[in-house]
């Protein structure tokens, strides 16, 4: 959306889900020997995560990002890497450097389909991410579609001089955006704590880097292409993790490369190319759709201005 709007890349937004992710860590460490009930304690800590991570957008946009507005395109981006090292340093001090193990107060259940190798498993944890981010997807779709903030933003987009002249606000506008990506980042940060089970001050890095990859793989500016771009990212980690890593294994080229027998004694699962590697399959993918499709998959959406 941020992109859509202004034109500019939000390096800053994986901290700002760091952030979101820590403050509901907090709550809910506060409030798990309380005696409510998990789904209580969990959803006070969405309601902790939110407020912050809102007033932490609107303060980018505010300070860093709107007295930029006007300058050449390279100052605000170096502007955004700066305010992602700031927001790291900050959650550094105020909740150390440590790698924080985030509660996991919801008893996990696993439920399993069909029989044998080929059976298919999945929790009540990702099951609640699922259905929650295809709500918030929902609501997003409805809010830029269905309602007049979202005719504002889109006429913002088109051209934000011409949207100026028609009486709409622009720095309210672009203010309401970054409001809007806050508070889903700030569930973002909570479901990823809740489904890896910890959190650290530099998590935002890899989840804003591979958000964006995300963006540009199914058209940046694009909601649908965004979330298509999301789903492919995943599949291709996880596919290329199992499956480039069994073909690649290392006890495997033992049979043609005498010495590997130590490695297998040592580590009978070990192999090349295996999860450790999974990032790699999907920027490798990423630089291949950038060089025979630059817009992405589904295209840019960004309006032409006159």
């Amino acid at each position: 959306m941020v992109y859509g709007i202004i034109q500019l890349i939000n390096f800053a937004h994986g901290e700002v889900v760091m952030i979101g992710c820590m403050t509901a860590f907090s709550v809910i460490v506060a409030l798990a020997g309380s005696g409510l009930p998990p789904l209580v304690i969990v959803g006070l800590g969405i309601l902790a995560a939110v407020p912050v991570c809102v007033i932490v957008g609107y303060t980018i946009e505010r300070v860093a990002y709107r007295p930029l507005r006007n300058a050449p395109r390279l100052a605000p981006l170096i502007t955004a890497i700066g305010v992602s090292i700031v927001l790291q340093h900050l959650a550094l001090l105020v909740w150390s450097r440590n790698i924080i193990a985030f509660p996991q107060i919801i008893k996990l259940e696993v439920f399993h389909f069909g029989s044998g190798e080929n059976a298919a498993a999945i929790s009540n944890i990702q099951i609640a991410i699922i259905l929650t981010s295809l709500a918030m997807m929902g609501g997003l779709l409805a809010l830029v579609y269905r309602t007049k903030i979202g005719i504002a933003m889109r006429a913002t987009s088109q051209n934000p001089q011409i949207a100026g002249l028609m009486g709409i606000n622009i720095n309210n506008v672009i203010s309401f955006t970054f409001v809007i990506g806050a508070a889903l980042g700030a569930m973002a940060g909570v479901m990823v704590g809740s489904y890896y089970g910890i959190a650290h001050y530099q998590m935002g890095f890899l989840l804003g880097l591979k958000a964006f990859s995300a963006a540009v793989l199914g058209g940046i500016g694009n909601l649908a292409g965004a979330v298509l771009g999301g789903i492919l990212m995943g599949l291709i980690e996880s596919l290329g993790a199992g499956y480039v890593g069994d073909f690649t294994n290392v006890c495997f080229l033992d049979k043609f490369m005498p010495g590997f027998a130590d490695v297998c004694a040592a580590s009978p699962q070990s192999s090349l190319f295996g999860s450790n590697y999974k990032d790699v399959y999907a920027f490798i993918v990423l630089i291949l759709v950038l060089v025979f499709r630059p817009s992405g998959l589904l295209g840019e959406r960004v309006g032409d201005r006159a």
